[in-house]
């Protein structure tokens, strides 16, 4: 397999980090199984993911966390619970992917992944307590099994199509940015609970 070209691996490591804050299991199972199964040629920090231990505990993780997305409040609590998880993991993950161009590029690559991871995670969190105020469950999973597409999508337009996802990752940006100012309320909501649930104080009630 021929090695990522510089486009391909910057593309890589933005979508990493943008998916680590929808989907870190899904992206790192499919990243490792793409470079496993020789689809891929994974850069050297990110071929740890393809090692069978690594595919087995993310492809387990990826189950749980496929099915908890999809149960109404559950899903917000998986939320709570990974803030602390998904955000390092996209920064580690995008300085993987560029790591062995220097300790500069790999700096940039942990901020930039760091803070797609923290804007997908916190567009999906206020998405989510907003979707929780409605009494049915189906447009909670509508939207999880969207997220889901979404972040496949986007993985096989980075290492395919770089430039492309370039574009669509600045729209997606604008998007999230008008979708969190729309959503203020549910988001101080969201900032509040977190708050309180790494406090161990009681969560303020409602939304």
């Amino acid at each position: 397999m021929n090695a990522l070209d510089t486009p391909h691996l910057v593309a890589l490591a933005a979508a990493l980090g943008w998916a680590s804050g929808f989907r870190l299991y899904a992206a790192v199972f499919l990243t490792g199984l793409a470079g496993y199964l020789g689809w891929l040629p994974l850069p050297a920090g990110l071929q740890v993911l393809q090692h069978p231990a690594v595919l087995g505990a993310s492809a387990l993780m990826l189950f749980m966390e496929f099915f908890a997305d999809k149960i109404p409040f559950v899903d917000s609590i998986w939320d709570v619970v990974h803030t602390v998880v998904r955000i390092p993991a996209g920064a580690a993950l995008a300085a993987g992917a560029l790591g062995a161009d220097g300790a500069t590029a790999t700096t940039v690559a942990a901020v930039l992944g760091g803070t797609l991871a923290a804007a997908s995670h916190a567009t999906k969190m206020t998405t989510r307590a907003a979707v929780n105020t409605s009494p049915e469950p189906f447009s909670n999973i509508a939207v999880s099994l969207f997220e889901d597409g979404l972040v496949v999508a986007g993985l096989w337009l980075a290492t395919n199509h770089p430039i492309a996802f370039g574009i669509a990752l600045c729209i997606a940006l604008v998007l999230m940015v008008l979708l969190l100012s729309l959503l203020y309320k549910f988001l101080l909501a969201v900032v509040r609970k977190v708050s309180a649930f790494f406090s161990g104080a009681t969560a303020p009630q409602g939304l």
